[in-house]
């Protein structure tokens, strides 16, 4: 019994912890978002900044709503893991939007829910498997029919489930591969099941170029914004919000290739491949070009 009692009390102290330095992260975020907010940017990356998200994606997120009127305070974030890190949750805490998010672990969601912060807020979450035939029917149960971000990042089907979706959020959050490169409208062949780790032992070969995802958004009446420093997220929002703070950018403009390492060995371990490598292990993995509607080869 002394010994639970340690292990209890070892576990609350964590807990506690870990709350505290959540708040004062969320305070240093709200400083730098009233700093930033007023700011006239040239790119993305100029008004960065993380607290939950992974990379500098919080601060942009508060730059587009503090200089933006969304039709509705709620988001949507797809693949969000346990949501500890994810791109949506300092938006949560700083301004109270509500949001729903789905990530495919059961374990993901269940730790989420166990968090200090899931009661605190309007927040839902659920465990599922996202594909082409069961995303309208999520997102009509789930979601009000305005949307302020819609965050897509599945690490696969990314645009085959965006070019499925009857939403039209304010703004929206594609995450692209940009081992794709942008001159190319490209992407995994469609699989309800695709996983990455199977697609390529590598753990590289997933989703789409952003020239694919960007070509399909401009269809749908939305103006790229540019991406992130890290060249993981591209930021869309409809053409008829922008204004003199909330600019567009061309696709060669706003393109930002990836520095980050996240190949894989056999055993799931990082490998940290060269370009070279990487080229050698694709290069004859099949993509799906979505202009001419054809399988090709990744790098023709």
């Amino acid at each position: 019994m002394k010994l639970l009692t340690k292990i209890r009390n070892y576990l609350n102290a964590s807990a506690n912890l870990k709350y505290q330095n959540d708040k004062i992260l969320i305070n240093e975020g709200i400083i730098l978002s009233e700093i930033f907010k007023d700011k006239d940017i040239n790119k993305l990356a100029d008004i960065e900044f993380s607290v939950f998200s992974q990379f500098g994606d919080d601060g942009i997120i508060q730059y587009i709503v503090n200089n933006l009127q969304c039709s509705n305070n709620f988001f949507i974030e797809f693949g969000v893991g346990n949501y500890f890190e994810s791109n949506t949750r300092f938006l949560m805490h700083k301004n109270n939007w509500s949001g729903f998010v789905m990530d495919g672990s059961l374990e993901n969601i269940s730790q989420l829910k166990r968090s200090y912060f899931y009661w605190q807020f309007e927040l839902k979450a659920m465990n599922c498997f996202i594909d082409k035939n069961n995303i309208n029917k999520l997102l009509n149960e789930n979601a009000p029919k305005e949307v302020g971000i819609l965050h897509i990042d599945l690490d696969g089907n990314d645009y085959w489930i965006w070019r499925e979706i009857d939403l039209r959020p304010d703004i929206l959050i594609l995450e692209y591969n940009s081992l794709f490169g942008y001159d190319r409208p490209i992407t995994i062949p469609y699989s309800p099941k695709f996983n990455r780790t199977s697609a390529h032992q590598s753990n590289l070969f997933w989703g789409a170029s952003l020239k694919a995802l960007y070509e399909l958004s401009i269809d749908r009446g939305y103006s790229f914004l540019g991406c992130n420093s890290a060249g993981n997220n591209a930021y869309f929002v409809k053409r008829n919000l922008l204004n003199n703070k909330i600019r567009e950018v061309s696709l060669e403009q706003g393109f930002v290739k990836s520095k980050y390492r996240e190949s894989r060995n056999l055993n799931g371990e990082l490998s940290y491949m060269s370009e070279e490598e990487i080229y050698e292990a694709l290069k004859n993995k099949k993509v799906y070009n979505t202009k001419l509607k054809l399988e090709e080869n990744l790098f023709a």
